[in-house]
């Protein structure tokens, strides 16, 4: 690239993490989760905890909506609302159980992958080649999610077949991948929960055609993906990019916010293995672009080996098998991850225990300093308290800020790509 661009000044400055996330609220922010609280009560949208009951939704959970609307309480309630109605409609907690583990895996071999490690703040690390969404693959997909299988009759959803199975991957994001990486408190702000992830998204390969057909299809999944998991993006690091990437620029910029569109980076070859260094240590960055992880698109997670430390495997697993899962509490300061979905039946497998460990005797519970011996929530970011219950199925530094990397401006001013 000829040199840095304009870049977007938004929310991502104000809120960038851990800004805007437990424990690092101000008194105003802390005011406006408390008073979202209780309008989502009032509504019935929420139930706050009472006794040894825990709440319906986490702090963490809520303040993404927060987050996402700069702190408006108003403007949060109604994207909450009408996520919740959203769910609700497409039936998504008994798809993510139900579906079937072939059509779930075929989903995740077309989409974003999470690579088993994070960045250097501990954010979990995904990995999107858009190349493989080729014509062909795109048919035979639609075809297949047409036929879709789960305990819930897609006739009477209102999403289509494709976006559902898409979903499904979202809730594992926020089901499994981000309370796994909240429990890994080797990072900065460890009592901090991980809401939010990166992606490396490589676009090389990818014609002016390829784009045009898929600009439906991605405006969709980018427009429901904003509507329903706010402030689950914290970068997309787009590598690869034509020639003609201003032309596509202009079609996808319209399908996202300022706040996002400021969270997207266009690396060049030149500048890539510097800024993605700058961001994620060499051991977590694949070997295709410049890291020394061997990684590669399809594959499962090559996981974090910090995490041996706190599984301890059940039934005969020694690593997390396909499809579906999530996490729920087992004792005090435990997490047992349990893998759902369905072939010839119905699965519900105790895979491992997960013991969260802090150096310090004091935690933070739903943002708030705790002392030894009180309760410490670790009710997985997102998991609503009737899924609990059922038997069924680093700050980033003025340096770091100061690196190679170009935004993609929300005007038409955009950089051409350096051979």
């Amino acid at each position: 690239m000829s040199g840095p661009a304009h870049r977007v000044q938004s929310a991502v400055e104000e809120y960038g993490y851990p800004q805007g996330h437990l424990g690092h609220l101000t008194v105003d922010q802390e005011a406006a989760l408390q008073n979202f609280k209780v309008k989502c009560a009032e509504a019935g949208y929420y139930a706050p905890a009472a006794d040894t009951i825990e709440s319906s939704y986490d702090d963490a959970t809520l303040l993404r909506f927060l987050r996402a609307r700069r702190f408006v309480v108003l403007d949060a309630f109604k994207q909450f609302q009408d996520t919740e109605v959203w769910r609700k409609a497409n039936k998504l907690e008994e798809l993510y159980n139900t579906i079937d583990l072939e059509h779930y895996e075929e989903t995740r071999q077309l989409y974003p992958q999470w690579t088993g490690r994070r960045d250097r703040r501990g954010i979990p690390v995904y990995v999107y080649e858009v190349r493989h969404l080729n014509a062909k693959t795109m048919s035979a997909y639609e075809k297949s999610a047409s036929k879709t299988k789960s305990k819930v009759d897609i006739e009477t959803t209102y999403t289509t077949p494709k976006m559902l199975r898409l979903f499904a991957l979202y809730e594992n994001l926020t089901r499994f991948v981000m309370p796994l990486c909240t429990a890994l408190t080797d990072r900065d702000h460890p009592r901090t929960p991980i809401t939010q992830s990166n992606n490396i998204v490589d676009i090389s390969g990818v014609g002016l055609k390829q784009f045009w057909n898929l600009r439906g299809h991605m405006q969709d999944a980018s427009t429901l993906a904003t509507a329903h998991y706010p402030e689950t993006l914290d970068r997309i690091f787009i590598i690869g990019a034509p020639s003609f990437f201003p032309t596509v620029w202009g079609w996808i910029k319209k399908w996202f916010d300022p706040i996002t569109t400021s969270k997207i980076f266009i690396l060049s070859s030149h500048d890539m293995k510097a800024t993605l260094e700058s961001f994620i240590d060499p051991i977590n960055i694949p070997i295709k672009y410049g890291g020394s992880l061997p990684f590669k698109f399809g594959q499962m997670p090559t996981l974090d080996p910090a995490l041996s430390k706190l599984l301890e495997w059940e039934g005969g697993n020694k690593e997390f098998p396909k499809g579906p899962m999530y996490w729920v509490p087992k004792g005090t300061g435990k997490m047992e991850a349990l893998a759902v979905g369905s072939k010839e039946e119905m699965r519900r497998e105790e895979v491992c225990v997960l013991t969260r460990t802090m150096e310090e005797d004091k935690a933070v519970a739903n943002g708030r300093v705790v002392g030894e011996g009180d309760k410490l929530d670790l009710q997985p970011p997102g998991l609503p308290k009737h899924l609990l219950e059922a038997d069924t199925v680093p700050t980033t530094p003025a340096s770091e800020k100061q690196n190679a990397l170009t935004a993609i401006p929300a005007e038409e001013e955009l950089v051409q790509k350096t051979e």
